[in-house]
This record gives structure tokens, sequence and C-alpha cells, in this order.
């Protein structure tokens, strides 16, 4: 491990970081990718669930939303697997690594919307809307802190340490 002030020096070809950042991209998709397909197909049973259509419209609206927001993260985690396809062997694969590092971000936004607004819609059923109000701002202060700020910070550092 490099020290204070030291980095990592790689001595790789750029078509051999373009390959490793895409390989990374993609062992990031996956973690991503598994649970939000899971939680999109758990959304899309609960209109056939017999309690549903005692929702009113403001909740079934937002459950609408909240099953939208699931269906926009899956396509952009599952679009650069489409897109390698479509580039692939057109020497592309620099376009395909910025494509795809942008998709994750907002595949990441889409998932943490869906997430804020399934445990909202959850909350404010239960809990009532108050509770569900509390609940969403402390999703998305957890999800912008601890997805964004600290990495941001760290990234800002060099040679800064997770210890």
């Amino acid at each position: 491990m490099p020290k204070d002030g030291e980095s990592y020096v790689r001595d790789e070809t750029d078509a051999q970081r373009l390959d490793r950042n895409y390989g990374e991209l993609l062992q990031e998709f996956r973690v991503a990718q598994a649970g939000v397909q899971i939680l999109f197909a758990f959304l899309l049973t609960l209109p056939f669930q017999n309690r549903f259509s005692q929702l009113d419209e403001g909740h079934q609206a937002w459950y609408l939303g909240t099953l939208l927001a699931a269906a926009t993260a899956v396509v952009l985690f599952v679009a650069p697997v489409a897109a390698h396809r479509v580039l692939f062997r057109r020497r592309r694969k620099d376009d395909l690594v910025v494509f795809a590092g942008r998709l994750a971000v907002l595949g990441l936004i889409a998932l943490g919307v869906t997430i804020i607004a399934g445990v909202g819609l959850v909350v404010d059923l239960v809990g009532g809307r108050l509770a569900s109000v509390l609940s969403m701002t402390a999703g998305v202060l957890m999800i912008l802190g601890i997805w964004w700020a600290l990495p941001a910070r760290w990234r800002g550092r060099s040679g800064a340490s997770l210890r």
C-alpha cells in the first residue's frame, strides 16, 4: 500500500486501462443490478395483491412513480451490456467506458429515488405522513452522505486513507 503522498502507479497501456476500467464498471453494475432487478420484480407483483385496490389514488400514483423509478434503474444498469454489443469490435472502448460510467451514476440516482420512494410509501401507509417525510429525509441524507459525500471527500484528498 502506498504511504501518505504516494500514489498507485500502473504500468499499463491505454487499451489495458480501458479494459480494466470497463471490467470494474461491470462488477459495479452486477452488484447494483441484482438488487434493483429483485426490487423491480417485487414491485411488479404488488398490483396483483388483493389489498392493492384499497390504496387511495394518491398512494397508487406514488406506487407508480416508485415502479417507474425502478424500471428506469433497471434500464440504466442493463444499457452498458447493450451498448457493448452494438460497439463490439468497433474500437470504441473509450466511448463505452465514459458512457457506462455516466449510466452508472444515473442508475444509482434512479435506484436512490426508488429506495426513498418505496420506503416513504410504506412508512406513509403504516406510520403516517410525518413519519414518511422524516424517513425519506433521513434516506436522502444517508444516500447523499454515504454514496457521494464521503467518497468525494476522499477523492479530493490525495493520499487520504480510509483508516
